[in-house]
């Protein structure tokens, strides 16, 4: 459209020009086409040039890239991560609430987790998040329930897409591993750049132990997420962005 206008007010200029004898002149055509392809090619280098500016601003992130921390967290182990993170990244955090509670009971839980992960169930979600859109960086955390990601967090994915974002897995479980948790990531997020993932050890339900991110392994949960974060940052210029500014604050 503006290409369009820019050479319609170039054809007002030359108009009178064309009513004069000029335009019987071989010279005149000349200098006609001379200009308009040096127009056009001033125009599409100016096009061209605000592109790649806008590609390399996102590619390398910047002052205004924003970050968002969602999580799943029954015991509390997954939120104490989601919070150092926070901490590192100045990231938004939102807790994951379904709109109907999962029972306090440990099997209960386990026993409904089972029929919905083998019926495809989503739970419908009481969190809500508005503009969504405006964040760049998500991270993604989550204990492992049935040896998957929780269905809870599927329901999140699915309702607000991610497609375009970074998103950055998480979780927290029993020792038994993350299971097929950060294959589901991959899966549901469509469109998404998703990075490698960290698990940690966190408590372990079944046995009664439950919130186990204090003291010692705290501190060491916190060095592991620090050394995974520079990792990822090494290999993602986004997040590097974020870990800069945060460092800078921090002097």
């Amino acid at each position: 459209m503006q290409k369009r206008l820019y050479f319609s007010r170039i054809r007002m200029v030359l108009s009178p020009w064309c009513h004069t004898g000029y335009v019987k002149s071989r010279r005149f055509y000349s200098f006609y086409l001379v200009f308009l392809l040096l127009a056009g090619s001033v125009f599409s280098g100016h096009a061209i040039a605000r592109q790649t500016a806008v590609a390399e601003k996102r590619a390398v992130g910047s002052a205004d890239t924003k970050v968002l921390i969602v999580y799943l967290s029954r015991t509390r182990n997954t939120k104490a991560i989601a919070e150092l993170i926070q901490q590192q990244t100045q990231g938004e955090l939102v807790s994951i609430e379904t709109q109907v509670p999962y029972p306090e009971n440990y099997q209960a839980t386990v026993d409904q987790v089972s029929r919905e992960n083998k019926a495809g169930f989503l739970p419908k979600l009481k969190t809500q998040i508005n503009n969504i859109a405006q964040y760049d960086v998500i991270f993604l955390g989550f204990p492992t329930w049935g040896m998957q990601m929780p269905p809870p967090m599927k329901s999140f994915i699915k309702q607000y897409g991610l497609s375009g974002k970074t998103v950055i897995p998480f979780n927290t479980n029993a020792g038994y591993g993350v299971g097929s948790g950060f294959d589901d990531v991959q899966r549901y997020c469509s469109g998404c750049t998703v990075l490698p993932g960290l698990q940690l050890k966190g408590g372990k339900e079944r046995d009664g132990i439950l919130f186990v991110m204090e003291g010692q392994r705290a501190i060491e949960a916190k060095a592991q997420l620090s050394q995974w974060l520079i990792k990822l940052g090494k290999d993602n210029a986004l997040l590097n962005s974020v870990l800069s500014r945060q460092q800078l604050q921090a002097q």
